[in-house]
């Protein structure tokens, strides 16, 4: 038997096609290339929404739970309060006190949404649910997860926003056309805080950790030029509360409420842009590190 007799021919299927040789049943590598793709994205990211939308479905009025909060500020400070403080600076001048503060109120909330979605709900499917480790048992992967919980926060953010604009087109708050990009604008910071949001539950070892995000929410809700003028702070604090990503936020929700949008309107979308880049990155590789080793 010569040599070119005892070299195994490829297999053949029934219409007579060889099938190459990865492909062969008895081919581990190949076998294992084909169910795992390559990297960590497989671009199936909406599966993921789709699954949290479904569990959400009959929990629906957890959902919608966050719309109320800002909603009764909006009637405590900005028609209680009002009658006492008739107007405040705003940014084409002075405003009624209840439209400065109901663009505050609109991006809180979509910072709320946002952030205890991605914080609480991302905690408890990683550390008790174990949904995510059932999720790379799957062709999916570490950015698939990051990808697709960011966008449903995104979602939840979004309808919480798009409720309270409602809200403020019934009571008049809402004067010139750029109110339109409104909407837009809090998906945007949405992104921005739940990417942030799911990149600090990561790092979370237990629910004691949580008292940490109400740490950091609540002041920049109460701080960030929410109820008054940043010039009642002195110049240092100014300087810090202008790094805030809330503050950025309220100033891009006043400027497209009230009609005066400048330039530094790109600078606030820039910078949920990168703050949005910075939390996904990070979030993706925390996660494929914690559930890959």
């Amino acid at each position: 038997m010569n040599r070119e007799s005892s070299t195994r021919a490829p297999r053949t299927d029934r219409s007579g096609t060889a099938n190459p040789p990865s492909a062969q049943p008895g081919n581990g590598a190949g076998l294992l290339f084909r169910i795992i793709p390559p990297g960590l994205y497989a671009g199936r990211s909406h599966t993921l929404i789709e699954r949290s939308y479904l569990v959400n479905k009959r929990a629906w009025m957890q959902v919608f739970s966050g719309f109320f909060e800002p909603l009764f500020f909006l009637f405590s400070l900005g028609f209680g309060l009002a009658q006492l403080v008739t107007t405040v600076e705003g940014p084409g001048g002075p405003m009624p006190y209840a439209a400065f503060v109901a663009p505050a109120l609109l991006a809180a909330s979509a910072m709320n949404g946002a952030v205890f979605e991605a914080t609480f709900n991302l905690f408890f499917k990683f550390k008790y649910a174990k949904t995510y480790d059932a999720v790379l048992a799957t062709p999916l992967g570490p950015v698939d997860i990051a990808v697709g919980e960011a966008t449903w926060c995104l979602i939840r953010g979004g309808i919480y926003a798009g409720g309270f604009i409602a809200v403020m087109l019934g009571f008049g708050l809402i004067d010139s056309p750029w109110a339109l990009l409104a909407l837009p604008a809090c998906l945007l910071v949405a992104l921005g805080f739940a990417a942030i949001g799911m990149a600090a539950a990561t790092y979370m070892r237990s629910w004691h950790d949580f008292d940490l995000v109400q740490l950091a929410v609540m002041p920049l809700f109460l701080f960030s030029g929410t109820f008054y003028p940043l010039s009642v702070y002195p110049g240092w604090i100014q300087a810090v509360v202008e790094w805030t990503p809330l503050y950025h936020a309220i100033e891009l929700m006043r400027a497209l409420t009230s009609g005066y949008v400048g330039w530094g309107a790109l600078g606030h979308v820039a910078y949920f842009v990168v703050m949005a880049c910075i939390g996904v990155v990070v979030a993706a590789r925390r996660l494929g590190k914690l559930l890959l080793t």
